[in-house]
């Protein structure tokens, strides 16, 4: 399987060919998407059907990320992806279901991922399946009242086939989580609404690995601190990358620092 830095050049060469953006939420989500795929998520690219597969709900804004590792999976040729954002196409900037194998549910409505993922985790415990369900949300979303709805619910049900993933980058669409709307830490929160919680290093895999695979009682919330635009110098923690698209001169200086 491709590595993180791989993945990041593909993807930034992708998005730049189709003017697009949501680069920095991207680039900060990179090692979580790589970790589900490589080390923890069972899945059969052959069968992106199965019925005993885990499933995995992303956020809208990581379709680059998402698309560029189901690829790389063999969910289906990396040549199609050539045709990322193209009008009337398979490959929106932001993730639609039943038209893409290995893309579970359209999460272009921020804040419904994880009301989605109770779904599929209820379905598989009231047909007594063995399948995970993992959710990836940003932290604009966690400002969603139906994200806090969905938090109260899922350890109410007692949904231990069910982990949500913080992508805790810091940002969002025009400004600092914090800035915008501030509040005490993501932690905190969910713990107080009875998840198993984790802090973890978002862009270190064995970290992300450890925590995704450990036994569960109850649903899990796991909050990866990362870095908006993770890898490239000129783009870290620079808010203006979830709407900016990528110059010519940009891009070839990404590709430098992605060698």
């Amino acid at each position: 399987m491709i590595t993180p830095q791989d993945i990041r050049r593909s993807m930034i060469k992708m998005v730049a060919r189709a003017e697009s953006a949501h680069i920095g939420g991207n680039l900060s989500a990179v090692e979580i998407v790589h970790t589900l795929y490589s080390r923890v998520l069972d899945v059969d690219p052959a069968r992106p059907d199965w019925e005993g597969r885990d499933r995995f709900v992303c956020k809208g804004t990581a379709s680059a990320v998402l698309y560029t590792v189901l690829a790389d999976r063999g969910f289906f040729p990396a040549e199609r992806l050539a045709a990322y954002k193209a009008d009337g196409g398979l490959f929106p900037v932001t993730e639609r279901s039943e038209l893409l194998p290995g893309v579970e549910a359209s999460t272009t409505s921020m804040g419904r991922s994880l009301s989605l993922g109770i779904g599929m985790a209820l379905a598989a415990q009231s047909m007594d399946r063995p399948y995970q369900v993992y959710v990836l949300a940003g932290d604009g979303e966690c400002q969603e009242g139906q994200m806090w709805e969905a938090a109260t619910l899922a350890p109410a049900l007692g949904l231990d086939n069910l982990t949500l993933i913080v992508d805790h980058n810091g940002f969002q669409a025009f400004s600092s989580s914090e800035t915008l709307m501030p509040r005490s830490g993501a932690s905190g929160r969910f713990a107080a609404f009875g998840w198993d919680v984790h802090d973890v290093d978002g862009h270190d895999g064995d970290a992300l690995a450890d925590v995704l695979l450990r036994p569960k009682q109850g649903p899990r919330c796991v909050v990866a601190h990362t870095v908006k635009g993770k890898g490239l110098t000129f783009m870290e923690n620079d808010v203006s990358w979830h709407g900016r698209r990528i110059t010519r001169p940009e891009l070839a200086q990404a590709l430098r620092e992605l060698r």
